[in-house]
């Protein structure tokens, strides 16, 4: 039976109680069963099921057998995904010693917070032919100015053609901002509710958040006279909403702590 526990962030969902958006979704798998098969009720239509169940019958279903992915070469080719080798050389063209020296990531370390490295599409005029060269656009957010920053690498020459700067603009967050965002939240006193929160659903210390919870997220933006005037800066600043979920057990609902990544502080939502 699903309930509601009230407790020291506001409440403690058991099971899939909380619902959150776009962040997790149950899929329902059903098993073929035997439709189609002699549905008489005569004892042939008997025999012909338990012998297919059996295994001796001419449609009886094989033993399923895994098969070892085939082996990833050092490049793709065409629309193929990335390959491993190419992503780790596209992430080295892309970073500059210029933009390492000066960039910040969300841990306040030299070098900007890379987001994503993704395969690009190709240019308009290269769409219908078989020789267009494969690239790649690699992300970064660069903590020290709030900017995002996007490098596309062709991977056949290995040089970077195109560069974009932007503010404002908001990508979902990476696994390693998320963990970054429960670390701050933990080590700040609005954190004592999340702390406490787990210990009431567990029984033992959350000492370890990383390996303890499991994390959803979602950037959060101002709003106009929805919050605080010290979330007035969320959307020029990087800002996380977090839905921490104890693992192998319930969400802890945190929906009224914003952590803002930028200036590295929680603050709670008015009411």
């Amino acid at each position: 039976m699903r309930k509601i526990v009230h407790r020291h962030l506001g409440k403690v969902v058991a099971g899939a109680g909380l619902a959150v958006a776009g962040t997790a979704v149950m899929v329902g798998i059903t098993l073929p069963g035997t439709a189609g098969a002699n549905e008489s009720g005569g004892s042939d239509g008997n025999a012909a099921v338990a012998a297919q169940q059996g295994g001796r019958g001419q449609d009886a279903v094989k033993p399923g057998v895994v098969e070892r992915a085939p082996a990833e070469g050092k490049k793709g080719t065409g629309s193929d995904p990335l390959t491993d080798d190419e992503t780790r050389r596209v992430e080295q063209l892309a970073l500059t010693k210029q933009m390492f020296s000066a960039g910040e990531n969300v841990e306040g370390r030299r070098g900007p917070q890379r987001l994503s490295v993704d395969l690009a599409e190709p240019d308009a005029n290269e769409l219908d032919s078989p020789d267009a060269p494969r690239r790649a656009d690699v992300t970064f957010y660069d903590y020290r100015d709030d900017t995002l920053v996007t490098r596309t690498v062709n991977l056949d020459t290995g040089k970077v053609e195109h560069t974009t700067s932007s503010k404002g603009v908001q990508p979902p967050l990476s696994h390693d901002e998320n963990v970054e965002a429960l670390k701050v939240l933990v080590a700040d006193p609005l954190g004592a509710g999340l702390k406490a929160d787990f210990k009431d659903a567990t029984g033992t210390a959350l000492t370890d958040p990383e390996q303890q919870l499991l994390l959803n997220s979602a950037v959060y933006r101002a709003t106009p006279g929805a919050q605080p005037a010290a979330l007035d800066a969320c959307g020029e600043h990087r800002c996380v909403r977090l839905f921490p979920k104890v693992k192998n057990g319930p969400w802890i609902d945190a929906r009224s702590l914003i952590v803002d990544l930028s200036a590295r502080k929680v603050v709670k939502l008015g009411h």
